[in-house]
């Protein structure tokens, strides 16, 4: 009877550690970078150059795309060959939609177009398109 009772109070111990012990290391800082969704990139309009297709798109054209709506539309970056282009953002509840046109001196180039967005939590990300413009 004894050794019962201290081998009954060292299991109580045991476990009452264990569960306050998991809550204490719950806490991950990864969390917080799983709960942050990444914007997402969508319908491009334009179509992207494949070598096996050789597409070309017109020049000057028109392109559009969407972000999800997480996304903060005032972090919105975009760029061609590296120079910042113009664009517009047309928001609704589930997305945003960014319209900009190829400068006039992408003619008969190939041109890499870049988009950058940064979520509403925080976290960002970044895609790009390559398409080849026709001559004139």
């Amino acid at each position: 009877m004894k050794i019962i009772k201290p081998l009954f109070i060292s299991f109580l111990l045991a476990g009452i550690a264990g569960v306050f012990g998991q809550s204490a290391v719950a806490y991950d800082p990864e969390d917080r970078k799983e709960q942050c969704k990444k914007p997402h990139f969508m319908e491009f309009s334009l179509k992207p150059y494949l070598s096996s297709d050789n597409i070309e798109v017109p020049a000057e054209a028109a392109f559009s795309f969407k972000l999800s709506g997480w996304t903060d539309p005032s972090t919105i970056k975009l760029t061609a060959k590296n120079q910042p282009l113009e664009f517009k953002v047309t928001s609704n509840s589930t997305f945003h939609k960014v319209t900009a046109k190829l400068p006039a001196d992408f003619n008969g180039d190939f041109v890499r177009i870049n988009a950058y967005a940064k979520a509403v939590l925080g976290c960002d990300d970044q895609t790009g398109w390559l398409v080849k413009v026709a001559s004139k």
